[in-house]
């Protein structure tokens, strides 16, 4: 394995009490996050979905604890999904963007997240854990940016989206090298064992791989990451026959209502073995819902009650709809408004773990948050909403900010060739972000403004390169090879 970056900047974390026993002791926890792919913060019922099924998840829900205030970095897969790997903002490790794909890789693309990089799987394995992803890897498609590169021992998934076919390349042609897309492979390891793969069947073959993995190493410790392939980034999500036509919001609840069939059997495979009290379940999404056209037909998700779409900065794209799961550690039936993000888990499962880690990441330890500690905070001072390469908004405490900029590709206020002012939510007081307070608080406006600065000065903003910034992966000197024949 290539060496590991370690820079100056380093955090220690260790094992202290939380009210989680000290695991370094015994056998450490084994962790399961279940890593959605576009769906929206109210498509499932413990968040207020009235046109969808979730009884697993609603079990989930009772038995756990609710987050309301989770992030994701990003508002599309790429740059989520690496943050969730390294702890860092995708602005640091380079997946934010790059000059071939744009803001998410494609197939044969020669970028995906830089081997130096240490991800969460080569940070437990360190512990012995076990390692396997079942599921949509889309961190790179070539054989060096793959998973089983990236401290997983097994990968039995898709590399990129479902979106993503011989087909769709076809139609594209020349424009991201379209005209050289595979069909869309399914993968065990390095090898590609279908194509095209059959995507009615993704959500059904995964969740068995997992199975069959967690009856493998149950006497040991283990880390599942179980990135869902669906929803998914098609008009029309895929299921298997048991769930398809069955929901009462066509494909997109079909999808949705497998999932959560999905997450049942987990939860009931863990209590069958008796594990389940040293096996913390973690589940949420990628981004939010792409929505349809009529934002209130909920055919292509459900952001309800924040605003704005998937794909963009608005709530609607960054806030998951988080639960987690541990019994006899996590508080059953409790809610969690502090904000927290998916870069905490890389720190959180290494402290759990009893894994000190030596490098620089961007997220933190909160134990306290996920066990319901009453006395429990955010340990963010402030959290940054990155279009791309454009920081658009700043987050403290209950503020968001919307910073004025003189240009953007894509932004959920404003509207090109418009004067851009301030905005300002509160985001407790105004969950729909329907109210501009900025005139009335120039004071945290000024506050939140200084905080975006010091942003721009490390992860870098629009024509400014950030001191803290790393590069991604890129494979130089030979094209990239399609990982299956065409």
């Amino acid at each position: 394995m290539l060496h590991k970056i370690v820079f100056a900047a380093c955090i220690f974390i260790t094992a202290t009490a939380t009210g989680i026993a000290d695991q370094a002791d015994s056998r450490p926890p084994n962790f399961i996050l279940i890593f959605c792919d576009n769906l929206g913060y109210g498509d499932i019922e413990p968040f207020g979905s009235t046109v969808h099924r979730t009884p697993h998840l609603n079990r989930m829900a009772k038995e756990g604890r609710r987050f309301t205030h989770f992030c994701v970095t990003a508002g599309v897969c790429t740059p989520s999904r690496a943050s969730i790997m390294t702890g860092c903002y995708s602005q640091r490790v380079g997946m934010h963007q790059n000059p071939r794909d744009g803001h998410v890789l494609r197939p044969v693309s020669p970028y995906g997240l830089n081997p130096d990089e240490i991800t969460i799987a080569e940070v437990l394995k360190q512990r012995g854990y076990k390692t396997g992803i079942f599921g949509k890897w889309h961190l790179g498609d070539q054989p060096e940016f793959l998973p089983t590169r990236q401290g997983f021992d097994r990968f039995f998934g898709i590399p990129y989206s479902d979106d993503m076919t011989r087909e769709v390349g076809q139609r594209i042609g020349e424009r991201l090298s379209g005209n050289d897309w595979p069909e869309l492979p399914l993968m065990e390891g390095e090898k590609v064992i279908e194509a095209p793969v059959d995507r009615d069947y993704l959500t059904k073959r995964c969740t068995e791989e997992v199975l069959t993995f967690i009856e493998k190493h149950n006497d040991e410790p283990f880390f599942i990451y179980f990135p869902q392939c669906m929803p998914g980034s098609t008009s029309a999500p895929f299921a298997s026959p048991e769930f398809k036509g069955k929901s009462k919001n066509g494909p997109w609840g079909d999808s949705i209502e497998e999932i959560d069939w999905s997450t049942g059997q987990i939860l009931d495979k863990l209590v069958e073995l008796d594990i389940d009290e040293n096996t913390l379940v973690i589940w949420l999404s990628d981004n939010g819902a792409p929505l349809a056209k009529d934002m209130s037909n909920p055919r292509r998700g459900s952001n309800r009650p924040l605003f704005g779409r998937g794909y963009t900065t608005s709530e609607g794209a960054f806030r998951s709809p988080t639960l987690a799961w541990w019994p006899k550690h996590v508080s059953p039936d409790t809610t969690c408004t502090k904000l927290a993000t998916t870069m905490d888990f890389l720190p959180t499962f290494a402290s759990l773990a009893g894994e000190p880690i030596d490098h620089k990441v961007d997220g933190h330890d909160i134990r306290t948050l996920l066990v319901g500690d009453a006395n429990a905070e955010s340990p963010y001072a402030a959290f940054y909403y990155y279009y791309l390469d454009q920081l658009q908004a700043v987050r403290s405490g209950p503020w968001k900010l919307f910073l004025p900029v003189d240009d953007f590709v894509r932004h959920p206020h404003f509207k090109r060739g418009e004067p851009t002012h301030p905005l300002l939510f509160n985001l407790e007081d105004d969950i729909g972000s329907e109210r501009n307070v900025a005139s009335q608080h120039p004071d945290i406006v000024e506050r939140l403004t200084g905080l975006a600065e010091a942003a721009r000065t490390d992860l870098g903003d629009v024509g400014v390169t950030g001191s803290g910034q790393r590069p991604p992966g890129h494979r130089t000197g030979q094209p990239p090879e399609a990982q299956v024949a065409r």
